[in-house]
């Protein structure tokens, strides 16, 4: 009887040992950021199947000035599917079959990497399941590049501890970005790009100053327009940064660092002056600290195409955590 538990035992351990070397033989994923490997047939491709995977995976992004796509989409025929083609970070499959299947999985071929499966048997049910997961998959996708984007960011780190000290908060960001601007408990971080900056604010209000009702909305333009005037100036006198008037903002209920907030996207501007560019905004419900902790990223890069700039500003905001008690509040809404 001890010789067949050890022998199990053994047989067990082995297994083991070959599962974890399985595992590790993973290749690292690769591809740039917002791509989107899509493994298909070229007739469903050109066709009616390939025209609602492009519907939902190369929506439009919210916020921007132009139209760009939610991902830059590369088609992918199964008979070349092999080898290092397999090793995109993001992976949609998409095959007529008896079998029916729906739902993503993860590190099936490379590490990280999210690979969402859809089969059906006819056309009108596979467009059917890419309607009914496109939700699902793409905020799987979402999350994916946000945490390759993140640990992007840890190769080069930027390491200055002013919000720590003063706002009792850190971001996670490349040592590209630095204080450009600090005026009590108002920071403004910057980092230079080929055509223009990217902006990060961070700041804090009075904790119920944002109501949660219908007049929200208003509330949060009055807020940024506020900011705007007093910390965010144009080159004359009279210009600064405000909320664009011709479009309303989108406006989302969020979680940040574990707590309760909202996301706005949109489109800012220069006060008589013809500047504008978007922006995601970050209100952070704090109660421990008696505050609302609010994050905001922005971009000017005249006729460059701005997602990838606005993701990785996402990217860096959703990288918030709350390190220590904070000093006193400075910033009250006017």
């Amino acid at each position: 009887m001890k010789k067949i538990l050890m022998g199990i035992m053994v047989f067990l351990l082995i297994l083991s040992c070959k599962e974890d070397k399985k595992e590790k033989f993973l290749p690292n994923s690769v591809g740039a950021i917002n791509t989107l490997s899509i493994v298909i047939d070229n007739d469903m491709w050109n066709g009616r199947v390939g025209d609602s995977i492009r519907k939902y995976y190369a929506d439009e992004v919210l916020g921007l000035p132009v139209v760009e796509p939610l991902f830059t989409i590369h088609q992918i025929p199964f008979e070349v599917f092999s080898g290092a083609t397999r090793n995109s970070r993001n992976v949609l499959v998409v095959k007529k079959d008896t079998a029916e299947v729906a739902g993503l999985r993860t590190d099936l071929y490379a590490k990280p990497q999210k690979v969402g499966i859809i089969k059906a048997p006819t056309e009108d049910e596979i467009i059917q399941k890419i309607a009914e997961t496109a939700p699902q998959i793409i905020n799987a996708f979402k999350k994916n590049d946000i945490l390759e984007s993140q640990e992007r960011f840890t190769r080069s780190l930027n390491r200055e501890t002013a919000l720590s000290e003063e706002l009792g908060v850190s971001l996670t960001m490349p040592s590209i970005y630095k204080i450009a601007k600090q005026e009590g408990n108002f920071f403004w971080i910057e980092r230079q790009i080929r055509k223009g900056t990217m902006n990060i604010l961070v700041y804090e209000m009075p904790l119920n100053s944002i109501p949660d009702d219908s007049t929200r909305v208003d509330a949060i333009i009055k807020m940024r327009d506020s900011i705007g005037e007093k910390y965010i100036p144009g080159r004359r006198e009279g210009m600064y940064m405000i909320t664009e008037k011709a479009y309303a903002p989108y406006v989302f209920d969020a979680e940040i660092a574990g707590r309760k907030a909202i996301e706005t996207k949109g489109m800012w501007e220069v006060k008589n002056f013809a500047m504008a560019g978007p922006f995601i905004n970050y209100i952070v419900t704090d109660k421990p600290n008696n505050r609302l902790l609010v994050l905001e990223g922005f971009t000017f890069a005249p006729s460059t195409n701005k997602r990838d700039y606005m993701f990785e500003l996402e990217a860096v905001l959703k990288t918030l955590k709350f390190t220590s008690p904070k000093k006193d509040l400075a910033i009250k809404s006017e």
